[in-house]
């Protein structure tokens, strides 16, 4: 089975961020420290473009290396630290993506998207229980993350399909389980899930 399920690239522009953390009125006091920093300015905004079209053109080793040097001047910019996760994973370096994302989950546990993007590797590795609980916690952290609810999905329909062998296997002749199975199996394959 394939995974192929959507990381986030970039977090929400820090004004995005603000409105979320806003909900939660304790976390209105945590508000006007995080735009101090998640700002990163017109260098940072630049870095960062140049980095998701270096990604985009299948060039993560000079976004990660881009995105290193940023980040030794810059360390709390979790814009950046996102991206850079993303540019390990496609450099072929999914511990040392899935350590980024962790550590991300940690320090801003009110962002959705490291939550996701960890949920992918796990996924992509075959590990479904702890991508649905990635995602699980990314959907706590933004009930209306359009992303994680459609990744969630699709680490469900794999889920069942693997009870649905599982019982085939054990139980061959199930009225209907070999057609559901089936029709499942091609529903994954033909979105390259």
């Amino acid at each position: 089975m394939s995974c192929r399920f959507a990381p986030a690239a970039t977090l929400p522009s820090p004004r995005a961020q603000a409105r979320r953390r806003a909900r939660a009125a304790w976390l209105a006091l945590l508000l006007a420290p995080w735009l101090a920093w998640a700002q990163p300015g017109q260098d940072g905004e630049a870095l960062l473009a140049q980095a998701q079209r270096q990604l985009a053109a299948g060039q993560a080793t000079l976004a990660l290396q881009a995105l290193q040097g940023w980040l030794q001047d810059h360390p709390a910019d979790a814009r950046a630290r996102l991206l850079l996760g993303v540019a390990q994973a496609r450099a072929g370096d999914a511990a040392a993506a899935q350590a980024t994302y962790e550590q991300l989950t940690r320090e801003y546990p009110e962002l959705p998207e490291p939550y996701n993007n960890l949920a992918v590797l796990h996924a992509a590795a075959g590990r479904l229980g702890e991508a649905r609980m990635a995602l699980e916690a990314a959907l706590r952290a933004h009930p209306d993350y359009a992303t994680a609810h459609r990744n969630l999905g699709d680490v469900y329909a794999q889920l069942a399909l693997g009870h649905w062998q599982r019982a085939l296997a054990l139980q061959p002749d199930q009225p209907g389980l070999p057609e559901r199975a089936a029709a499942l199996r091609q529903l994954l394959q033909s979105t390259g899930r």
